[in-house]
């Protein structure tokens, strides 16, 4: 098998491993808010209380992803580089978010579904997404040039 499938392959297996994490904390999170703090309105429990749930989650994925999953891609790791990562992380995230909230709405209205179980599908959906955009988007490979090049261009200004 070529290097870079085989990277990619063992980048998916932890990527998925690791949102355990966030899905526990995610079905926790909207479980207490679904049926206690937010339960008196279909936008509390359906809304509010799987935004509040999915920033959460967002958070507990974005620290495995940082210094787990894509540990190799980062060059520096500062206070910076981690605020950057996590804009990025949360913005595509977010984009996920609104696939998954549609996708537990259709569902739920297609099924008659209660929001935890119409949650799993959606996870899969918005899951496939998210880790696209970190691969090639929020932790892309950074193409440095060959070190040669690099060289031969810092004698040219010397010179």
């Amino acid at each position: 098998m070529n290097s870079k499938y085989k990277t990619l392959i063992i980048r998916i297996i932890a990527f998925s491993t690791s949102t355990l994490a966030g899905f526990v904390v995610d079905m926790l999170v909207l479980w207490v808010f679904s049926r206690f703090v937010l339960s008196s309105t279909y936008a509390g429990r359906f809304i509010f209380s799987n935004l509040i749930s999915f920033e959460c989650a967002v958070l507990a994925n974005f620290v495995c992803a940082y210094f787990f999953v894509w540990r190799d891609r980062i060059s520096q790791r500062s206070a910076k580089s981690f605020l950057r990562h996590y804009l990025g992380y949360n913005l595509s995230s977010t984009g996920g978010y609104f696939i998954q909230q549609g996708a537990i709405l259709l569902f739920s209205w297609w099924f008659n579904w209660d929001v935890l179980i119409c949650k799993m599908p959606a996870l899969c959906i918005s899951g496939g997404i998210n880790f696209a955009l970190n691969e090639w988007v929020v932790f892309r490979k950074k193409n440095f040039p060959p070190e040669e090049e690099t060289n031969n261009a810092e004698e040219d200004k010397a010179e």
